[in-house]
């Protein structure tokens, strides 16, 4: 029986260390896998442009004077007549508060007024009879002046309580808010039963009379405008014609949208309603261009929080990412104002396939050649030809 088992299990070992055999030559004869093709992009040389002054803004008709009326006293606000919108005369009431303890307070100085009065007059009164007495030499110089200084004294607090009296009764007349100037009232602040404190603005007024056409402009604009410049303005729902001088520019860009406010004098606008839209154009100024970067908005990408570009490295045509700092948008451009220098290259298409790094093409430049890969040895010339079994 082992006799019969022993070839057989020599053959199979035999067959066993051809197949590893053939494996391990068949893997060692594999090519390496073609490189991955590069990609081609779009670049763009950046250059200064001349961004000129001029265009035309969005503005909004205001009241050139505005103000933010409140109470001189604090107090519960019990009534408030009127609302956005409604137009109000000079001297209008617009708010009460409760002015219950202004009243009674009003009361207590007059009471120390009849006080004073009466005790003025006792004083009065003595200094006469004393008067007399001294013509007759029934009493000396001294008491005569001592009845003289109570009588003074009597009369400065005497004029002490009345001024007390009436500024308490100015005080119960604070307790009533009233408008300054005709206008319309534009804003509501407060409502009845609120507990206002003194100077806390409870309505807002815009006063009749001289109207402003506000609109905000980028830095680069505001550069170029000047106190006085004459404008254009078009009221968009009738199409009126007016014009204007720029009375006030913005001295500090607002934090938000880093823009600064401008303030155009309309000439004749005083029946303009509020909130109106108004196109206004600043035309072109000499000298007043200033030197801008622009890219088109395909070459900007977001990175983290902040804005960002290709820049090729053209001694290794790699791209690297640049953050930049963007100014206002031109139709499809962007300006940017800080981040880059001219002469660069930046890829203008195709940034968002890009990584750090990257090796590119120019998009339209011959195609570079990948090398041949070595074509792989045929598996059956590199095995030696198995033996038959017999």
């Amino acid at each position: 029986m082992s006799s019969f088992l022993l070839p057989a299990t020599r053959r199979a070992v035999h067959w066993c260390a051809l197949a590893a055999l053939l494996t391990t030559l068949l893997a060692c004869s594999k090519s390496e896998a073609p490189p991955a093709p590069l990609r081609a992009v779009k670049l763009i040389t950046v250059s200064g442009t001349d961004l000129v002054v001029g265009g035309e803004f969005s503005a909004e008709v205001r009241a050139r004077v505005e103000s933010r009326l409140g109470f001189r006293v604090g107090g519960k606000l019990v009534q408030r007549p009127v609302e956005v919108g409604q137009r109000v005369a000079a001297g209008q009431l617009l708010a009460l508060i409760d002015a219950q303890d202004f009243q009674l307070a009003a009361q207590a100085a007059q009471a120390q007024v009849s006080a004073a009065q009466s005790q003025r007059d006792l004083a009065a009164a003595e200094f006469k009879r004393f008067e007399a007495l001294k013509v007759q030499n029934f009493i000396s110089g001294a008491e005569l002046e001592r009845r003289e200084a109570g009588l003074k004294s009597a009369e400065a607090a005497l004029n002490q309580a009345k001024a007390q009296a009436q500024a308490q009764g100015n005080q119960a007349g604070y307790a009533r808010l009233t408008a300054s100037h005709a206008g319309v009232i534009t804003a509501i602040e407060a409502e009845a039963g609120q507990v206002v404190s003194a100077g806390q603005p409870i309505v807002r007024l815009a006063h009749d009379g001289p109207r402003d056409a506000v609109f905000a402009v980028s830095e680069q604009l505001a550069l170029g405008l000047k106190i006085g410049q004459s404008m254009t303005a078009t009221l968009l729902s009738t199409g009126q014609p007016l014009k204007g001088k720029i009375r006030e520019l913005g001295a500090s860009a607002d934090p938000v949208t880093r823009t600064y406010t401008v303030k155009l004098a309309l000439q004749a606008g005083e029946r303009l309603p509020l909130g109106a839209t108004l196109n206004v154009r600043a035309p072109g100024l000499s000298g007043a261009a200033v030197s801008a970067i622009k890219l088109p908005t395909s070459a900007l990408r977001q990175e983290g929080q902040g804005t960002a570009v290709w820049v090729l490295d053209e001694a290794t045509m790699t791209v690297n990412s640049q953050a930049v700092q963007l100014g206002p948008v031109d139709g499809n451009e962007v300006v940017v104002s800080s981040g880059l220098q001219p002469g660069q290259r930046v890829v203008s298409a195709g940034a968002h396939v890009l990584s750090p790094g990257e090796k590119v093409t120019v998009y339209g430049a011959a195609p570079v050649s990948a090398p041949a890969s070595v074509p792989a040895a045929s598996a059956a010339a590199s095995v030696p030809a198995a033996a038959s079994p017999r």
